[in-house]
């Protein structure tokens, strides 16, 4: 079919109101929707994949329908909601993002994916008249901490709501397409790899910037345009060769491009930014893959001479700025560093990232936008959608910090980054420039910039709310048929295909070895095997004689491990014993020397005592840090509270610990082999001397095909191992989560199906990831008669992650017992929880930190935001004012889940409701983020 003879009428009126032409993609995609469709479309960063969202919200519009449309974050929900308020009118768009309602009811509503997700789990009437809903970034479904609610919604939907699934480009779109098919029934498949700003890549070396590729600036596509550029090449080995000193530091700074020749210092990040001005390639934006580093390249800046703006357009910012600051508190200005912030806004530079108040971030956005601010210094969160297009991305390093390595960027990260770059109607092409350093190796950088291979992975996992949420909808058994409707359970079912092709190949070559062994063994007089032998009287054949070396190897084995298990016993038995200022040695791979107790374990089963060694580290040890049970060395005085929240307070403890006098006992124990003293492994090895076999030469042809023929079998052991773990894995965890849930009381088994009690019902209703803490601590009434002070403290410790091991525990909150008390309550109720599951084998829940309780608690009682701010950091909580608001809203997007839980007339109702409203205020309540 021709495609102009299939557009409707609401797809030609939606065109008409467009300042410019359909691409192909994004036409085939609105006319699949209009003809009642759902699609998925898979396109690069940058290439107009919200205009079949936005097109779903006209139809829906039209008809008199509802649209939902979900975005990742809070930050790209603000902004769509702005975006479609724009075209639509307030009255028509509502905004929902957990801590925010704005007109609820209206026809469209923008939310971010967890909104829509608690919306089915609770039946809520706002799904009536739903026709469509957009999943925005719907690769996100990959991440390893979210990604499962993206794939509830799409299970969960009504099967007449139509699914307009936005993706970056991913290399296995096809298979999201068949699975999406699978389960939504009609949905059509767009992949479109035009980018319709064409983007060059580049490295800039020195003073100097290179085309990466030879003769096609665009990268790999064009016929010869995967060819390193040989001048590139040459260049960087001149400069290893001539100047190897002056590229020693790997910190990412280089110098723009000039034609003055080589040579001179490696240039700052304001002889890079003036480079990128000298040669045309502002706006840019510059990724940095920290806060520090984004802060630090704007003090380089504001130090420098460097100002990007003329004066009409400083006039700009000041009056954009100004908007933005209405909400901010004139006391709070000078903390929260306003003067500065403006006076690098003033000369066309930014930091961006999540660490600065939201009402800086959309004040720089805003500018950008405007080309007020020339140059960002973002984070990677910058390139999650938000609308902030540069004719430059400059990336600093290709190793980013993942939350537990230094890890290389994917190709799927280095094209979501680099796709910033390029203004559609504006640039007649993007650029995205890579700053080398010694570590760069062309050959592997246009390796990343030009892989095609970045698939989409299912990150589904079954947890505690969602295990009673399907309970309660569809019974046991319509959840289990769900959890083998996911995409995980999908790729799991494909990738086995695989394997089991390998387990038919190896049996075949099983069947030749086994023939090869049968001849070789008769003719040296043994025979292949023995078949009056058993396991206590093994034949004579020879692989009877193979058997019992195996099962020598394995005994042999069992011993060293049964030994390793007693003495981790020892260990575990002896760190539970420990108690404060007892001094003892570190022998482990991740910390060696003295160390003193701090704060003994909280629980004997799973000790973790806190410790500070003598190099000042502190943090909580378990047995992973002994080779042998822990000996007490002696004892040092400590004082009541000792000061490890700050490095001079640990220094000195470290100090007073060396100078004890006490050292480090020599060598590593006992090391006597546990197979020694062993009576059936003297057996076994004296009836393998008197085999017929053991006068074979080791290098016997038979030797080798057994070893071959072992190979062969664990082959198809691990092969079949594999197969069963891939298509068994979400069923076995959703079984062990229900028994956890069967043991605590939220539902009850009988026979084949399960029934939520009013417990289950009430865990349903709490979305957090430590749910099921938080729903035991109401059971328990461990928060009833706090105030609502303590109430917004005592919840901020289920939300809060403190960034540095040893910090967070109960005793970093001063006085106060009642909060203490609230806290230790807490506390204990995780350690009971901890062992029903450690029992069920289910992965823990975190445990409380209350890294955040004291700073939460002041400023819900009315206190500044420098002295809330002070109080984090002497819990040793080193806050920016961006992470004091983000953590905010995040207690009080959990204090309203436990209002509306427990009931309009549970007093704790109340008192959450007046914590919500002491918190909610200046910078927290400034602006929507």
């Amino acid at each position: 079919m021709n495609p102009d003879e299939a557009v409707g009428p609401e797809l030609t009126a939606f065109a008409a109101g467009l300042r410019f032409a359909l691409d192909p993609f994004q036409h085939r995609a609105c006319v699949a929707l209009e003809a009642g469709h759902g699609v998925l479309v898979c396109a690069p960063t940058g290439a107009g994949k919200t205009i079949v969202g936005e097109f779903a919200v006209h139809l829906a519009l039209a008809a008199g329908t509802k649209c939902f449309y979900t975005t990742p974050i809070k930050a790209l929900s603000n902004q769509k909601y702005a975006d479609l308020v724009a075209v639509h009118g307030a009255a028509a768009v509502g905004l929902l993002t957990g801590d925010v309602a704005i007109n609820p009811g209206a026809p469209v509503v923008v939310m971010t994916t967890e909104v829509v997700r608690n919306m089915i789990y609770a039946g809520s009437p706002a799904l009536e008249g739903l026709s469509h809903v957009v999943m925005d970034e719907v690769h996100f479904l990959a991440d390893r901490f979210r990604g499962a609610v993206w794939e509830e919604v799409i299970l969960h939907l009504d099967p007449a709501v139509r699914v307009v699934s936005l993706s970056a480009t991913v290399s296995n779109a096809e298979e999201f397409g068949d699975w999406i098919k699978t389960v939504r029934g009609d949905t059509t498949v767009i992949v479109d790899d035009h980018r319709p700003v064409p983007l060059s890549q580049h490295v800039l070396v020195g003073n100097r910037i290179f085309d990466l590729y030879e003769h096609a600036p665009h990268g790999p596509g064009k016929k010869g345009g995967r060819e390193v550029n040989a001048d590139l090449k040459r260049y960087i080995r001149h400069k290893m060769l001539t100047n190897d000193d002056r590229f020693s530091d790997s910190r990412g700074r280089g110098r723009g491009r000039g034609h003055r020749g080589g040579g001179g210092p490696r240039a700052s990040r304001p002889d890079v930014v003036a480079s990128l001005d000298r040669d045309g390639l502002l706006p840019a934006i510059m990724f940095i893959f920290s806060r520090k580093g984004c802060d630090g390249a704007l003090a380089q800046c504001q130090r420098s001479r460097l100002s990007l703006l003329e004066p009409h357009e400083v006039a700009a910012v000041d009056e954009i700025v100004d908007k933005h600051l209405t909400d901010i508190a004139p006391a709070d200005a000078e903390i929260l560093g306003v003067e500065q912030w403006r006076a690098g806004l003033r000369r066309g530079f930014a930091a961006h990232h999540a660490g600065l108040l939201p009402t800086f971030r959309h004040a720089v956005e805003e500018l950008f936008a405007g080309g007020l601010v020339k140059v960002v210094f973002a984070t990677e969160t910058l390139a999650l959608g938000i609308n902030m297009p540069a004719r430059s991305v400059v990336l600093e390093r290709l190793v980013k910090y993942n939350g537990e390595a230094h890890v290389d960027l994917t190709p799927g990260e280095f094209t979501q980054l680099t796709g910033r770059a390029g203004r559609r109607g504006i640039d007649t092409e993007g650029h995205a420039i890579v700053l080398w350093t010694p570590e760069v190796v062309p050959e592997q950088l246009a390796g990343l910039a030009g892989a095609r291979t970045f698939p989409l992975r299912s990150s589904f996992v079954p947890e505690y709310n969602m295990a009673v949420n399907l309970l309660g909808r569809m019974g046991l058994a319509g959840a289990q048929e769900l959890l083998h409707r996911s995409f995980a359970q999908f790729q799991a079912d494909r990738s086995v295909v695989g394997q089991a092709r390998k387990v038919d190949q190896a049996r075949i070559r099983l069947r030749k070895t086994d023939a090869q062994l049968s001849e070789l063994a008769t003719a040296r007089g043994i025979g292949r095997r023995d078949t009056e032998g058993d396991a206590d009287n093994p034949g004579n054949g020879f692989l009877d004689y193979v058997d019992l070396r195996e099962t020598i190897r394995r005994r042999e084995r069992d011993l060293k491990f049964h030994r390793r298990v007693e003495t981790n016993q020892s260990i575990v038995e002896d760190l539970g014993a420990l108690k404060k200022g007892h001094v003892i040695g570190l022998q482990g791979r991740r910390h060696r020397g003295l160390a003193v107790v701090l704060e003994p374990a909280a629980h004997a089963s799973d000790p973790k005592p806190l410790v500070l060694v003598e190099d000042a580290w502190c943090g909580r040890i378990d047995e992973r840090d002994f080779v042998n049970p822990p000996q007490v060395l002696g004892n040092m005085r400590l004082p009541r509270h000792p000061d490890r929240s700050t490095g001079r307070g640990r220094r000195d403890l470290a100090s007073a610990l060396r100078a004890t006098g006490i050292e480090m006992p020599r060598g590593r124990g006992n090391k006597r082999a546990p197979a020694a003293d062993d009576a059936e492994l003297k057996r076994l090895r004296t009836e393998l001397r008197a085999h017929p076999a053991h006068r074979l030469d080791p290098g016997d042809q038979l030797f080798r095909l057994a070893e071959q023929r072992n190979r062969l079998l664990r082959e198809i052991l691990s092969a079949e191992r594999d197969i069963a773990s891939r298509t068994s894995t979400l069923g076995v965890t959703f079984s062990r989560i229900v028994d956890v849930l069967a043991e605590l009381g939220y539902v009850t088994r009988t026979g084949d199906s399960v029934e939520v009690e009013d417990a289950g019902r009430l865990l349903g209703r709490i979305y957090s990831e430590s749910d099921l803490l938080v729903t035991e601590c109401l059971r328990a009434g461990v928060w009833e008669g706090l105030s609502h002070s303590d109430l917004a403290a005592v919840v901020s410790a289920m939300v809060y992650e403190s960034r540095r091991d040893g910090a967070g525990g109960v005793d970093s909150v001063p006085g106060n017992p009642r909060l203490r008390g609230a806290l230790t309550d807490t506390v204990e109720v995780w350690q009971r929880l901890n062992e029903v599951e450690r029992r069920h084998r289910v992965s823990a829940t975190r445990e409380p930190d209350t890294g955040f309780s004291v700073a939460v608690a002041m400023w819900s009682s009315g206190r500044s935001l420098t002295d809330s701010l002070a109080a984090a950091g002497q819990a040793g909580q080193l806050l920016s004012p961006g992470d004091f608001v983000r953590w905010n809203r995040q207690v009080i997007d959990l204090l309203e889940q436990i209002r509306i839980s427990v009931g309009p007339d549970a007093p704790l109702s109340t008192t959450a409701a007046r914590a919500v409203g002491s918190i909610r205020r200046g910078v927290v309540a400034a602006e929507l983020g």
